[in-house]
């Protein structure tokens, strides 16, 4: 029992991480785009491509939560 426990406080945790990323590199890209409007489209497919990223580590970490359970 105390492993099924254990695997969603890890969840848990694993969701808080790129929650905070997540925000991160938004926050950086409007910040970038509010500096230098041209530079718009670069940053903005840099800011998806670490949105894929940071996501797909919170869904490793549920995935990894249902292994464990």
């Amino acid at each position: 029992m105390l492993e099924g426990n254990i695997a969603i406080l890890g969840y848990g945790l694993s969701a808080i991480g790129p929650g905070i990323g997540i925000g991160l590199i938004f926050a950086a890209y409007i910040n970038g785009t509010a500096r230098q409007p041209e530079a718009r489209s670069v940053l903005q497919g840099i800011a998806i491509l670490g949105f894929a990223l940071a996501e797909a580590l919170a869904i490793f970490g549920l995935v990894l939560a249902f292994v464990f359970m």
